[in-house]
């Protein structure tokens, strides 16, 4: 047994309230069962409640034994000390106020029904992936549309930490927020990182001074991941070191020292040299992309505005010196999906956010117009019949999945409260 389950038994009421005794023998009545904080301090907020016909306002505190007050050091943090009852499966131990006076106890096991006890036991049985795979496609339609649109906009929240820590960063600077985020999405998985740590040592001035200049962007971000520290007798790539002395020594700038970009298992259209290339020709080639990102719900406008391509010295190459078949390295449409629900999405509505606008609607439409991330974890959810039909539906899941279903956090799931509830 898990604590959350006597938290959803308290928080529903799903225990025999008409006759509670404390383990003192001390009768129970529930004026108010407090608000639900999910936070540090107590667990429930501001009860009420007649104990020993004494009115009590206070805190409530849950754990499956008395004896956790002790392990969890709660005798040492002043903000337990307005609990006004411990609510426990198992009473073991007495806990006591600093005052030396002793907190009045509930033992849940004796007022919760069998019935509740073996609907939680049947939801947490171990199964081949998620707890509730054999039922999870039975739910009520309403109650699952509606979880789902609280999901999505949980990632987003989660998301939209990292805008608002570059915003610290960039002093206030949402151009410069959104050049660190288009960088990071363009490495990808393997090197997001190292191009994220890029655009955040280039100060964000030089991109407005040099975005006119193709070739200065293209040197400037080449310089800056250290892949012109080779020596190729190829022009394109002397004119691109030559550019790169220039701008180095003008704004004094230092190469990232920590890691390499990579180029092993990668597919050669995700190659760092393309898409360090597809990332210079957006910010030469799309003006004002900012105002352009932060207000637009058309799917439409976004596909055109990304549709860049390599410069033309990579339709002939993957690596510098190397020639290959001739083929534009134009951004791919899934590509550019991406850019959309991991970059522009968050940053729509930490910008909404911000600005203490409420943009959800144009974020909605925005995301299903987007077809679906194809992953593991999509397939394995169509496998148990819940298919995904946007990517406002695969967003959703993927929340589900890495913030509920891994941590067993079914009693906080509308799903799983719901396949309890019925």
């Amino acid at each position: 047994m898990k604590e959350d389950f006597l938290h959803y038994i308290w928080l529903h009421k799903k225990l025999d309230v008409t006759n509670l005794f404390t383990c003192k023998k001390e009768k129970i009545e529930i004026l108010n069962f407090g608000q639900y904080l999910q936070g540090t301090g107590p667990d429930f907020f501001n009860a009420q409640l007649i104990i020993a016909n004494q009115k009590w306002a206070g805190n409530i505190e849950i754990h499956l034994k008395s004896s956790d007050w002790y392990l969890h050091q709660h005798q040492t943090d002043s903000n337990y000390d307005n609990v006004i009852l411990h609510v426990v499966w198992e009473h073991d131990v007495a806990v006591f106020r600093k005052d030396n006076s002793e907190i009045p106890v509930l033992e849940l096991k004796q007022y919760v029904s069998l019935k509740e006890l073996l609907k939680y036991k049947e939801l947490m049985l171990s199964k081949t992936w998620i707890n509730c795979e054999c039922q999870i496609s039975n739910v009520d339609v309403f109650v699952f549309d509606n979880w789902k649109e609280r999901l999505f906009f949980e990632r987003l929240e989660r998301k939209s930490k990292l805008v608002f820590e570059l915003l610290e960063v960039t002093k206030n600077d949402w151009e410069a927020v959104l050049f660190c985020l288009l960088a990071k999405n363009f490495g990808l998985n393997k090197n997001g990182e190292i191009i994220y740590a890029m655009a955040k040592l280039i100060p964000y001035g030089i991109i407005r001074k040099e975005r006119q200049e193709l070739a200065h962007l293209e040197a400037l971000f080449y310089g800056m991941t250290n892949l012109l520290n080779m020596d190729f007798q190829d022009v394109y790539f002397q004119t691109l070191r030559s550019n790169w002395d220039y701008l180095k020594i003008k704004y004094k700038l230092v190469t990232i020292s920590n890691g390499s970009l990579e180029f092993y298992k990668l597919r050669p259209d995700n190659f760092p040299t393309i898409r360090l290339s597809q990332l210079a020709v957006l910010y030469n080639s799309v003006q004002n992309i900012f105002e352009k990102c932060i207000s637009c719900d058309d799917i439409q406008a976004f596909y055109k505005w990304f549709a860049c391509s390599a410069s033309t010295y990579w339709d002939t190459h993957y690596n510098f010196d190397n020639e290959s078949t001739r083929k534009r390295k134009i951004i791919s449409k899934n590509f550019m999906d991406l850019m959309i629900i991991n970059t522009i999405i968050p940053l729509q509505f930490a910008y909404s956010n911000a600005i203490g606008k409420d943009n959800s609607e144009d974020i909605m439409k925005l995301i299903r117009q987007i077809q679906p991330e194809k992953n593991a974890i999509i397939q394995k959810f169509s496998y148990f019949n819940i298919p995904s039909k946007t990517a406002f539906d695969s967003q959703s899941l993927l929340q589900l999945k890495k913030e509920y279903c891994e941590n067993n956090k079914c009693l906080s799931c509308a799903i799983g409260i719901h396949l309890i509830k019925n």
